[in-house]
């Protein structure tokens, strides 16, 4: 299976496991919405060498993957690339900033090297907070809940479209991948002296697939505005929305005004005082 069609077969998974989920949930995809910017809000907002405030904002990870029987393996492979990003962008602070903040034993912690953890873990919790919320609601309810926040139409119709389009992006690459190597058995990949043909010839298809794509939804009675489908489970779920959505909020701001990790850890190791 090649690489394309592996990344095709993964988006559609994401989706039927999405739409699964948000199929039987009874939490409000706004209150989904809201957790996931609080919390990415407040783990943003953490000092850079504060790592240990950051391990108890990832308690939110852990609790919602297990109620919600995410596997965080599965999670990984699906946002691997962008953490890759993460650590690329974190790895040039140990040079940048080399004054030394602590000493354990005969190793020196200089300052570039916390917070170049502090970076990481800023990444992977906000990263999976997102990749938890997709898998919670799903693109169709994540852009209802943007109107529901009175975001201007046109904006949630691009980021629904932009979506949507990733898999016929995929499928259109694929096909052209398919018949230059028809065209040049011998040849490994694509020739460096094609790429601008073949960047070119796939934008003229893309502009032709977003028209045709565009008319068809005029013919089918679009004005502007997606209708998006009410889940019948959320009429009897909005008090558990709203405990939802203020009992994680209220835990983000403890964890975060209070050094909740530490002081736990000062009671296990030293509990006679």
């Amino acid at each position: 299976m090649s690489k394309l069609q592996q990344a095709i077969d993964n988006l559609h998974e994401a989706d039927r496991e999405a739409d699964k989920r948000s199929g039987k949930s009874r939490i409000h995809p706004v209150s989904r919405l809201l957790v996931c910017m609080a919390y990415i809000g407040i783990v943003v907002s953490f000092h850079k060498y504060d790592v240990t405030g950051l391990l108890g904002m990832s308690l939110f990870i852990i609790i919602t993957g297990i109620l919600e029987d995410l596997s965080f393996i599965k999670g990984f492979q699906r946002i691997k690339y962008i953490l890759v990003f993460v650590v690329l962008l974190g790895a040039v602070n140990p040079f940048l900033d080399k004054g030394i903040v602590m000493q354990t034993g005969s190793i020196a912690v200089t300052g570039g090297m916390l917070s170049m953890i502090t970076l990481l873990i800023k990444g992977i919790l906000t990263v999976y907070c997102a990749y938890h919320m997709f898998m919670c609601a799903g693109i169709e309810q994540l852009c209802r809940a943007l109107r529901c926040l009175k975001v201007p139409k046109g904006g949630v119709t691009v980021v629904l479209l932009i979506y949507r389009y990733i898999i016929v992006l995929l499928k259109e690459i694929q096909r052209m991948s398919l018949a230059y190597r028809l065209r040049a058995p011998g040849q490994k990949g694509i020739h460096i002296k094609a790429w601008g043909s073949f960047a070119g010839l796939l934008l003229l298809r893309s502009m032709e697939r977003a028209q045709n794509v565009y008319d068809s939804m005029l013919l089918r009675g679009y004005d502007g505005e997606f209708r998006y489908e009410i889940l019948g489970q959320e009429k009897t779920g909005k008090g558990l929305s709203i405990a939802y959505t203020a009992g994680w909020i209220g835990i983000f701001i403890l964890l975060r005004c209070f050094p909740v990790v530490q002081m736990v850890g000062d009671m296990i190791i030293s509990p006679g005082r």
